[in-house]
């Protein structure tokens, strides 16, 4: 199906090959940022760990933020006041009640500079690639979120998810039941987990839910030989890729189409064929 109405101003998907120095980091966020504005989009996805990507596992501890405040969330709700941008904020490390592992959280801010909203990475990647010697514990140094987070913006309903939550399609189905219109996936998808699955998965997300996804990704080589997979996605609600990033730090844009969304889910009532409830 293809959209031939008019649509509303675009969502943008920055992708970042981001290091251990959150002030190059930060500054290379901004650019992409203002890239991003003054191509017309009115909310930007920043990837996971967008400020700091380090080989070091202790790093995250020193450097997480009170709830609030802190030169990662300033820096946001700046870029966010003076772009006048929706941003969803990547994610960075929160201070949880255990010092040694603050919470994955993803903050979404208001084109005021606002901070309207807070979702805490549910799904942890304690994983080991098969066939591979490359194995993650996330939680060893994560404390896990508890709740979904959806949320009225200009785009229409959101939904956020990070990463690995990708995996786990019952959170998709429980933000669906705040009707989302586009979802918001920062993410930092290993080479070889991406190659696989990351095309695969962003596309069913988006079909399973009539929804728009848009993931923000980590990509190329980081501190410590870790290697990201790159290729940031825009994905309509028909399955159709909107815009996909090449290699290196880009901007990614696409419009959101509330109408055909509209229209398509009521041609295509999948949604409310469902048969099995899932709640929070």
């Amino acid at each position: 199906m293809n959209s031939m109405s008019p649509v509303i101003p675009s969502v943008a998907a920055i992708q970042m090959s981001s290091i251990d120095n959150v002030q190059a980091n930060l500054a290379e966020a901004r650019a992409l940022l203002e890239r991003a504005a003054a191509r017309g989009a009115k909310l930007a996805v920043l990837p996971e760990n967008f400020a700091h990507m380090s080989a070091d596992e202790s790093a995250r501890p020193r450097i997480a933020e009170p709830d609030g405040h802190g030169p990662i969330q300033d820096f946001l709700a700046r870029a966010a006041r003076e772009l006048r941008l929706w941003i969803v904020g990547g994610t960075l490390p929160l201070a949880s009640a255990d010092p040694g592992r603050p919470y994955q959280t993803c903050c979404v801010w208001d084109d005021m500079g606002q901070r309207v909203a807070r979702y805490d990475k549910m799904h942890l990647f304690d994983v080991r690639v098969p066939d591979s010697a490359e194995a993650y514990r996330e939680s060893a140094r994560t404390m896990p979120g508890s709740a979904p987070l959806t949320l009225a913006t200009p785009l229409g309903e959101l939904g956020v998810a990070i990463c690995y939550d990708l995996r786990f399609p019952e959170l998709f189905r429980i933000l669906m039941n705040s009707a989302v219109s586009l979802i918001a996936l920062p993410a930092a998808f290993s080479l070889r987990t991406g190659q696989a699955h990351w095309h695969t998965l962003l596309r069913a997300r988006a079909i399973e839910n009539l929804c728009y996804v848009a993931a923000a990704a980590q990509t190329g080589e980081h501190p410590g030989g870790r290697r990201t997979y790159g290729h940031s996605l825009i994905v309509g609600p028909w399955g159709e890729v909107l815009a996909e990033a090449a290699a290196g730090p880009s901007v990614i844009g696409a419009g959101i189409d509330v109408h055909y969304l509209e229209r398509l889910r009521s041609q295509f009532p999948a949604l409310g064929h469902r048969r099995l409830a899932v709640s929070a």
